[in-house]
């Protein structure tokens, strides 16, 4: 039949997930950095997509199409066993701080953060999220934010953070990490550990990204003891 549904120019698309999440129906995903229609049937066509899409990679257009299947998308809903739109935790957003207005009440008593995007764990943050171009980062073991007072304007003012634990999450986060690194234009890396050995596993995740991504970029690792004091400044 001839209806309205989704057209996305991959081109612009850069991976966000924020037409994901607006999609009440679960017919887009994120596959491979890409906004793409999984299925026909799962798209009504009313657009609830477009205005979340801030590069304008999603249109509607008029052509055949297979007809939306309210109870296909029940069913979709249900076997996937996830909600039809991405967790709020995946939703990638940015928060310019250098234009945040403070209460002057609060200035020189309430500290202010200094996390710059959303999401923040390695295992959620998407490659190609506009947020990594031109950005210096900041990649640190989860402990570091509650054992070092300062790691706001010490370590996170003007850089992009990303944060794990290598001994609970079990993962790799070495090709997370290239892919990155490949993708973008990342100005810095600083890696910010706990004293204990497990730790070290991040440092060498990022070692091992760097080399497999094949670009030359600065990096440095820092270390917080468990005491909570900067001990490799």
């Amino acid at each position: 039949m001839i209806r309205n549904i989704v057209k996305i120019d991959e081109e612009k698309c850069n991976g966000c997930g924020l037409c994901v999440s607006a999609c009440m129906e679960g017919a887009l995903q994120i596959v491979d950095g890409k906004a793409k229609l999984i299925s026909e049937s799962y798209c009504d066509g009313l657009g609830a997509c477009l205005p979340e899409c801030p590069t304008g990679a999603i249109t509607i257009e008029k052509r055949e199409a297979e007809e939306f299947d309210e109870e296909a998308v029940k069913k979709h809903i249900k076997v996937s066993n996830q909600p039809a739109f991405i967790c709020p935790s995946m939703a990638a957003k940015t928060f310019d701080r250098d234009k945040e207005k403070r209460d002057e009440k609060n200035i020189g008593f309430e500290p202010v953060s200094q996390l710059r995007q959303w999401p923040i764990q390695i295992k959620l943050v998407n490659p190609h999220a506009p947020f990594f171009n031109n950005a210096h980062l900041l990649i640190a073991a989860d402990c570091c934010a509650y054992a070092y007072a300062n790691i706001h304007d010490k370590f996170m003012k003007n850089k992009i953070t990303l944060i794990g634990c290598p001994k609970l999450d079990e993962v790799d986060y070495s090709e997370k990490l290239a892919e990155i690194l490949k993708h973008n234009d990342i100005k810095s890396v600083t890696v910010l550990r706990m004293e204990v050995p497990c730790c070290s596993q991040i440092a060498n995740a990022v070692k091992t990204a760097l080399i497999n991504s094949g670009k030359m970029i600065p990096w440095s690792v820092q270390i917080i003891s468990t005491d909570g004091e900067l001990i490799d400044d």
